[in-house]
């Protein structure tokens, strides 16, 4: 008999329901101070796969993800961060889910078991072996996503994988395989819990990473961030307010002049 996929075995907790709030969320919790330790064993491949994603973008190549459910919007979401935070075009990380944006919302059935869709999502970019493909899935078993690293393969891209069972056929089928095996979810196969946080801390360190190394990062301050609010025009006065050792007053209109800390600070340096 074959053994369960991690992701499917039974929860280490049973008769959740009797549990009170507290001895609920404790349970959660101890569940959840595994997976920085798990992530750390896996390190050294993430580094290879934050490394190639930069060498390709200083090519000219993009980076794209594509995933089913939690994690093709776990994907969409880092994807979606990326310029607001780095300053960066919309096109240079995209992400892809399974059923279109409609499944960002609501779950499009059978869309994650087309083994072909993946390639044709991502042919409407205009995918090339200048860009890096990334594909998410807890189980490591999902259709689309196999399907389309496989294709990205055979035209010559980069591919990597972020899942949470060991030796799944994603990783199986990927360059860089990054391979984040939590246990077993506290309400058993629920992967939007621990494999959810483990992807989505990953991915927070691999484009984090990327942009840092591509210079949208100066000291610890997002110098490049857009200026889309109230909130982020502050904290932007106040990074040049800090740099440049002026008032808030001032730093204010120069960053309101210049239209990013990064000029606003360059320009006025002595």
């Amino acid at each position: 008999m074959k053994t369960k996929n991690t992701t499917e075995q039974s929860s280490n907790f049973d008769n959740l329901e009797k549990m009170t709030s507290l001895e609920l969320v404790t349970a959660i919790n101890s569940e959840d101070q595994k997976i920085a330790t798990i992530i750390k064993e896996q390190l050294p491949v993430l580094t290879n796969l934050i490394d190639a994603v930069y060498q390709k973008m200083n090519e000219g190549g993009r980076l794209f993800y594509i995933g089913a459910g939690t994690s093709g919007r776990l994907g969409v979401l880092d994807a979606s961060e990326c310029p607001p935070t780095f300053g960066v075009s919309s096109d240079l990380v995209i992400g892809l889910i399974a059923g279109g944006d409609k499944a960002l919302r609501d779950a499009v059935e059978n869309a994650e078991d087309d083994t072909d869709q993946a390639w044709k999502d991502l042919s409407e970019y205009n995918i090339s072996q200048r860009d890096v493909l990334v594909g998410i899935a807890a189980s490591g078993k999902t259709p689309y996503v196999i399907g389309g690293i496989k294709e990205a393969n055979a035209h010559g891209l980069v591919t990597g994988c972020i899942v949470c069972n060991k030796d799944s056929q994603l990783a199986e089928v990927s360059q860089i395989p990054v391979e984040l095996v939590v246990g077993p979810e506290f309400v058993t196969g629920s992967t939007r819990m621990k494999s959810g946080t483990a992807q989505k801390m990953a991915l927070n360190m691999l484009t984090t990473s990327v942009m840092i190394k591509l210079g949208h990062v100066q000291g610890n301050k997002m110098v490049d961030m857009k200026l889309s609010n109230d909130k982020l025009v502050k904290r932007g006065s106040e990074m040049v307010a800090e740099a440049l050792h002026i008032d808030l007053s001032k730093a204010r209109t120069l960053l309101l002049k210049h239209g990013s800390v990064r000029k606003a600070i360059n320009s006025n340096s002595n």
